[in-house]
């Protein structure tokens, strides 16, 4: 695949042994208002400058992940291969991305804090479209949440709508591990381009929110974290890949 300016793919699929597929989405650079005014974690609102990335469609799937580290390695409470992985921590998340790239010879990693909502908000567009939720304002539209997983679990991927960029699921399912340490102040200090979160800290970003949770929680602006090691039968992850020109 070449990463070239002038021959750049907008999506790709990488295949494993056995048959197993994931798709790659090209989430073009460009700047976007992060944050909100709704809680103080979320101020201020201010300009971040993205690199060019690619992003997953889906969160792992329970598919991928026994594809990569076996079917004896299955940690999760809803089995499906089609839905999301559950309780993975955020070191969990470390040795997959480990094994995967392995695997591919390739360079997935977690989504930076900043990355994860420019890409949830539609990327370079964002200002065009600006939803509380990825995709829609109408949180039915794009996420399953509480309200409308009657069996309270999660659901395969896919089944609602995309956002802009073609991204499924960034909202509702299953909380999704950022790359960054957690600070509250964070977005007061932070570099406008391509913030990598703090050097150092106790928690790790979960955005998105899951099925168990209300819609406040699913909001693209929304901040979460838990330590680690945390392992919670809502909490998920999606792969980046930084783009080499």
């Amino acid at each position: 695949m070449d990463d070239t300016l002038a021959d750049r793919p907008t999506a790709y699929t990488e295949t494993l042994q056995g048959g197993i597929e994931f798709e790659m989405r090209l989430v073009e650079g460009g700047s976007f208002q992060m944050g909100s005014e709704k809680y103080g974690d979320e101020k201020p609102i201010h300009t971040v400058q993205i690199s060019s990335f690619f992003m997953a469609q889906y969160p792992v799937t329970q598919g991928l992940w026994k594809a990569v580290l076996g079917k004896a390695n299955n940690p999760f409470r809803f089995k499906s291969d089609s839905s999301p992985v559950e309780r993975v921590s955020w070191e969990d998340t470390q040795g997959f991305i480990q094994k995967l790239n392995e695997q591919t010879g390739q360079d997935y990693r977690l989504p930076t804090e900043a990355e994860w909502e420019y890409a949830a908000r539609g990327g370079k567009d964002s200002h065009e479209h600006s939803y509380n939720f990825a995709g829609s304002d109408t949180l039915e539209e794009v996420a399953w949440y509480y309200a409308n997983t009657d069996s309270l679990r999660t659901m395969p991927v896919g089944l609602k709508a995309p956002n802009a960029l073609g991204l499924y699921d960034m909202s509702g399912n299953v909380y999704e591990w950022c790359q960054d340490w957690y600070a509250g102040d964070y977005y007061s200090k932070s570099p406008e381009k391509d913030p990598k979160g703090p050097s150092e800290g106790s928690s790790r970003v979960i955005r998105g929110g899951s099925w168990s949770n209300e819609p406040d929680s699913c909001r693209v602006a929304y901040r979460n974290r838990f330590h680690p090691d945390s392992r919670f039968d809502d909490l998920g992850f999606r792969l980046a890949r930084t783009i080499n020109l």
